[in-house]
């Protein structure tokens, strides 16, 4: 799906697809993913859309992680997990491919399969100054008064 397309989780929220909910709230709907990665693998969204990570608003963030915080201990349990792991993919580059904004809630078993390498085995370790140079660019961008606010 490309951003801008019909969306497959307004559908969902508003009734007119098949789902399997787990939590629902005034804004939030958790559901079971049709393609888990294991069993109990949960998305949680906003019922509002918002294609991704940068468009969604700072409340609405906090509000969807809170119910992602709350939900994973849950999920991990009810997964009899090991683990879990809490990915947010934001743009085509990252892997995103439903341009709703969700959080997945992956429950994780000792030699699973499923990797998600960090530190990723292909980076090379930068020289500190390389660091600090990107940690200004950072701290210059929030302090730019010309910046869009959010």
């Amino acid at each position: 799906m490309t951003p801008g397309a019909h969306c497959t989780f307004c559908d969902i929220i508003q009734g007119a697809a098949e789902v399997s909910v787990c939590y629902e709230d005034a804004v939030t709907l958790a559901f079971m993913d049709i393609q888990p990665v294991n069993p109990g693998h949960v998305l949680v969204a906003p019922k509002a859309h918002h294609e991704s990570l940068l468009d969604l608003p700072a409340a609405l963030a906090a509000e969807l992680f809170a119910v992602a915080t709350k939900l994973a201990p849950i999920v991990r349990a009810a997964a009899r997990a090991e683990g879990l792991n809490l990915v947010v993919s934001s743009g085509a580059a990252a892997g995103q491919d439903v341009y709703h904004f969700h959080i997945h809630l992956i429950p994780r078993m000792k030699g699973d399969g499923f990797e998600i390498a960090l530190p990723f085995p292909g980076s090379p370790i930068p020289d500190r100054t390389t660091l600090d140079a990107m940690a200004a660019r950072i701290i210059g961008a929030q302090r730019d008064p010309m910046r869009r606010a959010r």
